[in-house]
């Protein structure tokens, strides 16, 4: 939740190193973070290992911080579990007293979401500003946007999700959150805008909890800067191979 702010454990910063090097050709031109220190330190810590961005700034958003669990932040999961047993529901659906209703963390996710969108229009626009359209599509080298997934995904995936975009992406955005933030915004990406997901993807896989630094990729496209419309391929979910 958030009320406890612990730092990582050992565990947590071996993980978060084997992150780092999972992603550490990825030029990303953004990071954002979590404000809470376990989200923080992940994201140095994957920074760090980087070849490209290590003094890359990341900055800090209240918008991706876990879900708020109310009097059972700092409890045991079985208590929670408990507690929803008690109120005749399911665990991840249940709102324990003083905590964040699923729709109230759907709606912060799509409020980031929706600034990350308009950011990337902004930056589109003024690189098109600067340097015209045409010198912007052929200006970026290959190696600046090399993911790590040709070994996890088919290639009929990244042929039809990437399709060229190493060289046309606007931005390339690392986000650092929580497990369970992170499932309800996943289910927004499906369930409101129609995200394309892979083709082996279960029912179960969808609505897991990413395992800790599991690793999402999503490649967004807003045709003619339409922040309405924005269309969503799924590349890979909470990617855990690194670990």
């Amino acid at each position: 939740g958030q009320g406890v702010d612990e730092p990582l454990s050992a565990t947590g910063f071996r993980q978060a190193d084997a992150a780092g090097v999972f992603l550490s050709n990825v030029k990303f031109t953004h990071v954002f973070s979590s404000d809470l220190l376990r989200a923080k330190q992940t994201a140095a810590t994957i920074l760090g290992k980087n070849k490209f961005c290590k003094d890359l700034e990341i900055k800090y958003d209240a918008r991706l911080r876990e879900r708020k669990y109310g009097v059972a932040e700092g409890r045991p999961l079985t208590d929670l579990k408990a507690m929803a047993k008690a109120a005749g529901e399911q665990c991840p659906s249940f709102t324990p007293s003083g905590g964040e209703t699923l729709d109230e963390v759907r709606e912060r996710a799509r409020d980031f979401f929706e600034f990350l969108c308009r950011l990337a229009v902004e930056l589109e626009q003024k690189e098109q500003d600067v340097h015209g359209a045409a010198s912007r599509s052929s200006g970026a080298s290959e190696e600046q946007f090399v993911f790590p997934w040709t070994n996890h995904c088919s290639e009929g995936e990244l042929s039809s999700g990437n399709g060229g975009a190493s060289k046309i992406l606007d931005a390339n955005i690392l986000v650092v959150s929580h497990g369970a933030y992170m499932r309800n915004w996943i289910g927004y990406f499906v369930s409101d805008l129609n995200c394309t997901l892979p083709k082996n993807l279960t029912k179960s896989q969808l609505s897991s909890v990413s395992p800790n630094t599991g690793v999402s990729h999503f490649i967004i496209k807003l045709e003619n800067g339409n922040l309405l419309r924005p269309e969503i391929t799924c590349v890979c979910l909470n990617q855990d191979s690194h670990l």
